[in-house]
C-alpha cells in the first residue's frame, strides 16, 4: 500500500466514521464514497473499525489510568463509557454485527475481537494476565457493568461534530 492510498484510505474511514455516528443504526455505511475501492468487503471495513475502536478504548483507559490510578475497575469503566461516547456509531456497528454477523467468517472475527477487548479490559483492571484466558470472564464482567451504567448521549437534530479548527477556536477563546 503507498503513502497515498494509506491516508485515502484513512479519509474514507474517517468519513464512515462520521456518517456511522450520524446515523446510529448499528449498519455499516457501505454507501460512502470510496468505500468500495478502499476495502475489499464488510469484513475488512469492520475490521478497521474494530481496530479504530480497540486503539481509542486503550487509549483512554491509559488516560484514565494516568488521572486515577486508585480504583482500577472504576477507571476502566470511566474509559470504556468516554470511548463509547466518542464513538457512539462505531460501537454501534460492532455490536451489531457481533450479534447478527453475515457469515460465519465474520462471526468468528467478531467472537475473537470481542474477546480481546474483554481481555484488554481485565488486565488494565489489574484482574487479569494477557496469558490468562480466565480474565476473558472478568472482562465481560466489567463490559457488563461498564454497559450497564452506560448513558449514551442523545445526537441534535442537524448538528455536526466540532471540526478541529472549532475545537481550537474554543480552546483561544477561552
Amino acid at each position: 500500500m503507498t503513502w497515498t492510498t494509506y491516508h485515502k484510505r484513512g479519509e474514507i474511514l474517517r468519513t464512515v466514521m462520521a456518517v456511522a455516528d450520524e446515523r446510529r443504526d448499528g449498519l455499516l455505511p457501505m454507501d460512502v464514497d470510496g468505500v468500495d475501492v478502499k476495502f475489499d468487503d464488510e469484513l475488512d471495513l469492520l475490521g478497521a473499525l474494530q481496530l479504530k475502536w480497540h486503539t481509542r478504548l486503550a487509549g483512554r483507559i491509559e488516560q484514565e489510568l494516568a488521572e486515577q490510578p486508585m480504583d482500577l475497575d472504576a477507571a476502566v469503566i470511566r474509559a470504556w463509557h468516554a470511548a463509547a461516547l466518542a464513538m457512539p456509531g462505531v460501537r454501534a456497528i460492532l455490536d451489531h454485527y457481533r450479534a447478527e454477523p453475515l457469515d460465519a467468517r465474520m462471526g468468528a472475527a467478531m467472537a475473537k475481537a470481542h474477546a480481546k477487548e474483554q481481555l484488554l479490559l481485565a488486565v488494565m483492571a489489574g484482574r487479569g494476565a494477557y496469558a490468562d484466558q480466565l480474565a476473558v470472564r472478568v472482562g465481560a464482567d466489567i463490559e457488563a457493568r461498564a454497559r450497564a451504567s452506560y448513558r449514551p448521549a442523545t445526537p441534535i437534530a442537524g448538528a455536526r461534530p466540532a471540526s478541529l479548527l472549532d475545537r481550537i477556536k474554543a480552546v483561544l477563546a477561552a
